[in-house]
């Protein structure tokens, strides 16, 4: 299970700045997987698993929680969806090793669907990059193979805190001294 090859991207989305390669730490996806739940169900027949109460899911610089994460594979067994859920389901993860700090993501859900390469963020969804920058909306969209990221209104999916826009901080560069 290689939950980290893509998750990353969702990091950098603040900015949307940089290249893919540069969102991770590189040896983030060989490490190895640990999820803490209250809870877990697994059905391998379906491909499904599910971790309730408390999730946390780390692999290297990566972390992600929720009340509830379930996890889809493929019946090739690669991950399929992502899906995330809390008050507020949470994603970090270091960009490169000399970042003062992770990048961070929120939203009542948060989804990874692997085939589409697309993250999303729903439902006061908010990232926030380790220099500050930040980008707030009812629902953020990023397609990984494109880095476009697409930040406005949930239409048709029902929010918790409705925001008519967005809303994005731009932190100034420091200047060299």
């Amino acid at each position: 299970m290689r939950l980290v090859k893509t998750l990353p991207i969702l990091l950098g989305l603040g900015a949307a700045l940089g290249s893919v390669s540069a969102w991770a730490l590189p040896n983030d996806s060989q490490q190895p997987i640990h999820i803490q739940a209250d809870d877990a169900q697994l059905d391998d027949k379906q491909g499904i698993a599910t971790y309730k109460g408390d999730v946390i899911i780390t692999q290297g610089s990566m972390k992600i929680t929720g009340n509830t994460v379930t996890l889809t594979r493929t019946p090739a067994g690669e991950i399929d969806v992502v899906t995330s859920v809390g008050n507020l389901a949470y994603f970090e993860q270091k960009q490169n090793a000399a970042d003062p700090g992770p990048i961070k993501g929120y939203g009542v859900t948060i989804q990874y669907h692997a085939p589409q390469n697309r993250i999303v963020l729903t439902d006061r969804a908010k990232v926030i990059s380790s220099d500050g920058n930040s980008t707030e909306g009812e629902k953020i969209v990023y397609d990984t193979v494109k880095q476009v990221a697409t930040a406005g209104r949930a239409n048709g999916t029902k929010v918790t805190a409705p925001r008519p826009r967005i809303d994005m901080v731009i932190q100034p560069k420091k200047k060299a001294q």
